[in-house]
């Protein structure tokens, strides 16, 4: 399975490229506006489930910062809360609304500026299924975690009906109306990783502790939209 990483992803123009940064922002806001209920689960897994006397935590892919609007830190932990992110424009948007945090423009995939064992907690929200090179980034977790740290991950469960429907009644939906075009290039640039995969990956470094699924609760991919992941290193 490592060795079909790198995945090659679609080359895309520059308006392509235009309209992914901009679509991301647009569907973050009617996430949070019309899709509360997944949202909830998206972050208050990972809130739930923390170990409450962390001081040091890393969000990968953090975007805007919706996950820290969930988040009930002490001023300590909020000097130590890393997010790292790739798009200078979401870092931006980031340190308006949370200017005491620490935000890096960088990339999990490739080796980060933090020491080994450096990280109580590592956080990645719908972030896995986009990285071309997940078993570089894994190991980079790996090296900068705890040994006795948690990694928390939330991933959709692409490719699964349920997820199929949701997903043509919201997100493609709201692309084809602002931009009066195919969804699929969109896509097929964006969600490269099947959560059968990550998992299989996942557990190559880590042990999974907790393992939840969203919204029947069953502990099937076919019928759910998201799977909440709680891993220690082995």
């Amino acid at each position: 399975m490592i060795n079909n990483f790198p995945k090659k992803l679609p080359k895309l123009n520059k308006k392509q490229l235009k309209i992914k940064d901009d679509f991301m922002l647009y569907w973050l806001d009617n996430l949070r506006k019309n899709y509360g209920i997944v949202e909830n689960f998206n972050h208050n897994f990972v809130v739930n489930n923390s170990n409450k006397k962390f001081l040091t935590t890393l969000e990968i892919g953090s975007g805007i910062g919706e996950h820290l609007r969930y988040e009930r830190l002490k001023l300590t932990q909020i000097k130590n809360y890393f997010a790292l992110d790739k798009r200078a424009n979401v870092l931006k948007q980031l340190k308006k609304e949370h200017p005491d945090i620490q935000a890096i423009k960088g990339d999990c995939q490739k080796k980060t500026r933090f020491k080994n064992n450096f990280f109580d907690r590592v956080i990645a929200i719908h972030v896995l299924e986009h990285l071309s090179n997940l078993p570089k980034a894994l190991a980079e977790v790996y090296r900068i975690l705890k040994k006795k740290g948690e990694f928390l991950v939330v991933i959709p469960c692409e490719g699964s009906p349920a997820y199929t429907l949701a997903r043509k009644i919201s997100a493609e939906r709201l692309f084809k109306k602002k931009y009066k075009m195919s969804y699929d290039w969109f896509i097929k640039s964006e969600h490269i990783n099947m959560p059968e995969e990550i998992i299989a990956l996942l557990k190559k470094k880590f042990i999974i502790k907790k393992q939840s699924f969203f919204p029947t609760y069953l502990p099937f991919i076919f019928c759910n939209l998201c799977i909440g992941l709680i891993l220690k290193k082995k």
